[in-house]
């Protein structure tokens, strides 16, 4: 059974009808069809469930505090359900100790008893979406439970559907495993971003030295400059562990440092581009910028925290004419973080879309573009992604970002 507020997400579920581009409508209609998968809003059937998953959001505040709204709220909903026997368990990334301080108290408060009445882990989501390599059933999962009945029932659980379980020893283990592996991998590019600044000011190309440098087989792994961090996890995990040092009277300087130097990241590609401008006599303001790509990586559909949105809003803020083409996001959603940010749709990607801008920014590079046409028809391309690499003609065209 799938539950969701959301009554519109459920029709579409109930209809076959999938809003996530990689998930399958075909595969899901037929899981509907066949009373395989049930959508549903009525969240009093939640007792009829053996197993409740919650994966609900966990964004951060505006003062970049963890909002934890969504698991309580959750977790006071599923209490109201609350039978013997039941095993929950919360996917949602979260700081260590949030399973037990925040989903515990409200699920004992209805007097049944975690490990005896009712079992109780937390198994972090594992997803690369837009990688065709790594599905979930093949990334291995980790499981950390309540206590030892609770581990074995969500281990039992998990080692139906996934390749290979991986017990460890508490929550809190589980739920720093997650933040650790999004912390390394923001660390690690802002520690590239950082470099491609540096070496962009000494004439040095940090893709080239990328590319260089993992030809090493031991001890280097190759991480990518862009515009600056985007996605669910990577842009918000590393601040719910810097929020609890702070709580404990530590500093975590490599996170805080790396979320300068990611936040960072669009107002370099800006002065960039007003460089780029420049050297046609340009200025930012009245000048056609198109972007290319608002989704945060490529060949997903998904724009949370995407750096595009900030983008747009810088250039819109200097009078820039902006608009976009992304083919997997037709219409610019609603951000809340970007409240007054005019509705625009995707534009068509013709020559005579492309002729007409004074620059086109390649700010996502989806697999979809064809490069070779794009910058033949452009006057000038900003390259943040290193997308025209292979591109031939037309190369005093472009500049990287």
């Amino acid at each position: 059974m799938g539950f969701d507020i959301d009554q519109s997400k459920v029709d579409k579920l109930r209809a076959g009808q999938s809003y996530i581009k990689h998930i399958d409508a075909a595969t899901l209609g037929d899981l509907v069809e066949k009373n395989r998968f049930e959508p549903t809003a009525d969240m009093s059937r939640l007792s009829e469930a053996d197993c409740i998953i919650i994966c609900v959001q966990t964004p951060l505040n505006e003062s970049r505090d963890p909002d934890l709204s969504y698991i309580d709220s959750t977790s006071k909903t599923i209490a109201k359900a609350l039978r013997p026997g039941q095993l929950i368990v919360l996917e949602s990334t979260t700081y260590p100790t949030t399973t037990r301080s925040h989903v515990l108290p409200v699920l004992e408060a209805t007097g049944l008893a975690c490990g005896r009445d009712f079992f109780l882990a937390f198994s972090p989501e594992r997803e690369d979406p837009g990688n065709p390599q790594f599905q979930a059933a093949s990334i291995p999962k980790i499981v950390g439970g309540f206590d030892d009945n609770s581990l074995d029932v969500a281990c039992a659980l998990y080692a139906q559907a996934i390749v290979k379980v991986i017990p460890v020893s508490s929550l809190e283990v589980a739920e720093a495993c997650k933040i650790l592996e999004n912390t390394y991998r923001a660390v690690n590019i802002a520690l590239v971003n950082e470099l491609k600044i540096l070496y962009d000011r000494i004439g040095i190309d940090v893709w080239e030295v990328i590319e260089a440098a993992k030809t090493k087989p031991f001890g280097f792994h190759a991480f990518y400059p862009g515009p600056g961090l985007g996605g669910h996890c990577i842009p918000v995990d590393p601040f719910y562990l810097s929020w609890l040092a702070r709580k404990y009277g530590e500093q975590t300087r490599f996170i805080e440092l790396a979320g300068e130097v990611n936040a960072h990241m669009p107002q370099y590609v800006i002065n960039r581009l007003s460089e780029f401008l420049n050297d046609q006599s340009k200025p930012i303001k009245g000048s056609r910028i198109a972007i290319l790509g608002v989704a945060y990586k490529k060949d997903v559909d998904d724009p949370r925290e995407s750096p595009s949105f900030e983008l747009l809003k810088s250039l819109l803020e200097r009078g820039a004419i902006a608009t976009y083409n992304d083919p997997h996001i037709p219409l610019l959603p609603r951000m809340r973080h970007y409240p007054r940010m005019p509705a625009m749709e995707s534009q068509e990607l013709t020559a005579e879309y492309l002729s007409s801008q004074d620059c086109v920014l390649i700010a996502t590079d989806h697999s979809a573009y064809d490069y070779d046409f794009i910058v033949e028809h452009s006057p000038f391309v900003l390259d943040v992604r290193n997308a025209t690499k292979t591109v031939t003609r037309g190369r005093e065209k472009i500049r990287k970002a």
